[in-house]
């Protein structure tokens, strides 16, 4: 969930990263959209999937975690320039949602 519960607190009580390892980290690996315009969208991870979609022309990637966020595959919708949705600051996209057939099944109980 975004900005962590409903009460936006954002607070994390993991403990991997601390004032003694602090200084060791560094940059795991990079991906560029090679769209260059507001990225508003936070990433969402499902598994070892990493998916990220660009502010228009709102293409997905699928990113694989375990093998340093190489692209499985990415889809281009090709939406028409008619569409785009222009905020304050650019032509954002705010996101993906990700969905199990069988998560709808478990909260209807059916």
């Amino acid at each position: 969930m975004a900005a962590k519960n409903y009460a936006n607190t954002r607070f994390s009580g993991l403990d991997q990263i601390n004032s003694s390892n602090i200084g060791g980290l560094k940059v795991a690996w990079t991906f560029s959209t090679g769209v260059d315009r507001g990225q508003e969208a936070a990433p969402i991870v499902v598994g070892d999937t990493m998916f990220v979609v660009t502010p228009f022309p709102n293409i997905l990637y699928a990113l694989d975690l375990r093998n340093n966020g190489s692209m499985k595959w990415k889809y281009e919708p090709e939406p028409d320039s008619s569409a785009q949705g222009v905020a304050c600051c650019d032509t954002v996209n705010r996101g993906a949602v990700f969905f199990r057939r069988q998560d709808l099944f478990q909260h209807f109980g059916r």
